[in-house]
């Protein structure tokens, strides 16, 4: 990940935190929950990993297309599993967007990714979609966590891992640490 080092580590505390919370939720008692955090566990790591700062530790060359077979593998078990839920087409999505950054990353020389496809012309088009997706479901996920008498009042005795509320705050910092990872491609 391009930019400076410090947002970088803080990005990799962040999903990792997600990814270790999501862990916890595999626990749930909710066979959905379970399914679901699985999924999210993957992609919170995942991020992580691919958050590390180029200036700390510059991955091998052929990290970047295990990341995009792993994320490959994760975005067709997502699409398997959205035949039961539709909430596993954003996990879908999510994970082709990580194959994308994993194939610029593969593409770009010495690890200057998102600049092999225009040369300064500009946006690529596919990230510029992803970047509109992921803004809009940020946007979405934070409107989903204003207050309501029905959270404050379920969350009295509630295990950690079946907490909704935090599922969301999960699910949104991982769609921000998404957009941020897109935009410095």
């Amino acid at each position: 990940m391009h930019g400076p080092a410090t947002s970088g580590w803080l990005m990799v505390a962040l999903c990792a935190a997600a990814g270790a919370y999501c862990v916890l939720r595999m626990g749930s008692g909710v066979e959905e929950q379970r399914r679901a955090a699985g999924g999210e566990a993957v992609m919170g790591f995942g991020m992580a990993a691919m958050a590390v700062p180029a200036a700390a530790l510059g991955p091998p060359g052929w990290v970047w297309p295990v990341y995009a077979a792993v994320f490959g593998a994760a975005a067709l078990h997502a699409l398997w599993a959205a035949r039961s839920s539709a909430h596993h087409l954003h996990h879908a999505v999510g994970a082709l967007a990580m194959v994308y950054m994993a194939l610029a990353m593969t593409a770009a020389p010495a690890g200057h990714a998102g600049h092999a496809g225009g040369g300064g012309a500009g946006l690529p088009l596919l990230t510029g979609i992803l970047l509109l997706y992921f803004a809009g479901y940020v946007l979405v996920a934070g409107a989903r966590l204003l207050p309501s008498g029905a959270v404050a009042a379920a969350g009295a005795g509630v295990r950690w891992g079946d907490r909704p509320e935090l599922a969301r705050v999960c699910r949104l910092a991982m769609g921000i640490a998404m957009l941020a990872m897109l935009l410095t491609m």
